[in-house]
C-alpha cells in the first residue's frame, strides 16, 4: 500500500493514510491518456458549425445570361459555389462528434493521470475543508496559505460554503468526487482532496 500524507487546513501534516497501489501506482500509458483526452474534448463539442449549400442560399433562380454566343463560360446560377456569394462545396453541417470509449480504458486512464500527479507530488489530501461562510474572500486565504495557485479542488457537492467560495476563484475549480475527469485532472497544477473525496474515488477506480 502506498502512504499518503493528510494535511489539516492550514498545512500541517496531520497523520498518514494507506492508499490502494494499483491507482497511485499504475503505470503512466500516455497514448491512453491521449486517447482519453481526445474523447472527453470531442464530447463537450456542440457541433453547430453551419454553412448553406447552392440550394439554400437565396437568389440565383435565374440563369444570368443565356447559354451561347456570349463568349463567357457556361453559368446556370449565380449562386453556384464558383461564385462570390454562392454556396459553399462541402462545408460544416450541424452534427454529433461525441463517442463513446471503452469504460475500462476510460478508468484506466484517469488511473495514470492520477498516479503521474502523485509521482510529482502534485495531490494533496486534507482531513476537511470547511469555511464557516460562503465568501471568496476566506477561498482565497486557504489557498494562499497552501501557497496554490492553480488547483482542482474535490469534495462532497453537499459541502455548498466550499463550492461557492471558490467558484469565482481564476485557475481554480470545485467539482464533486463523481465528476472527476481527466481533462481537469490535467488542466490544473495541484489536486487538492478531502480525505473523505480521496477514498471514495480511490474505491471507485480499484
Amino acid at each position: 500500500m502506498a502512504k499518503v500524507q493528510i494535511l489539516d487546513q492550514t498545512g500541517k501534516k496531520t497523520k498518514e493514510i494507506n492508499a490502494p497501489e494499483d491507482v497511485l501506482s499504475y503505470p503512466v500509458k500516455e497514448h491512453l491518456i491521449y486517447e482519453a483526452v481526445v474523447n472527453y474534448r470531442a464530447n463537450q463539442r456542440r457541433g453547430t458549425a453551419s454553412t448553406k449549400t447552392r440550394a439554400e442560399v437565396r437568389g440565383g433562380g435565374r440563369k444570368p445570361w443565356r447559354q451561347k454566343g456570349t463568349g463567357r463560360a457556361r453559368a446556370g446560377s449565380t449562386r453556384s459555389p464558383l461564385w462570390r456569394s454562392g454556396g459553399i462545396t462541402f462545408g460544416p453541417k450541424p452534427r454529433d462528434y461525441s463517442y463513446k470509449m471503452p469504460r475500462k480504458a476510460k478508468r484506466n486512464a484517469l488511473k495514470s493521470a492520477l498516479a503521474m500527479k502523485f509521482a510529482e507530488k502534485q495531490i494533496m489530501i486534507l482531513d476537511s475543508l470547511k469555511f464557516k461562510e460562503p465568501k471568496t474572500k476566506e477561498g482565497l486565504s486557504f489557498l494562499k496559505k497552501l501557497k496554490i495557485e492553480s488547483a482542482l479542488v474535490i469534495d462532497n457537492q453537499e459541502n455548498k460554503n466550499l463550492f461557492l467560495s471558490l467558484r469565482n476563484i481564476p485557475k481554480v475549480k470545485v467539482v464533486d468526487f463523481n465528476q472527476v475527469n481527466i481533462y481537469d485532472v490535467l488542466n490544473y497544477k495541484s489536486l487538492v482532496f478531502t480525505q473523505k473525496a480521496f477514498e471514495s474515488l480511490m474505491e471507485r477506480l480499484k
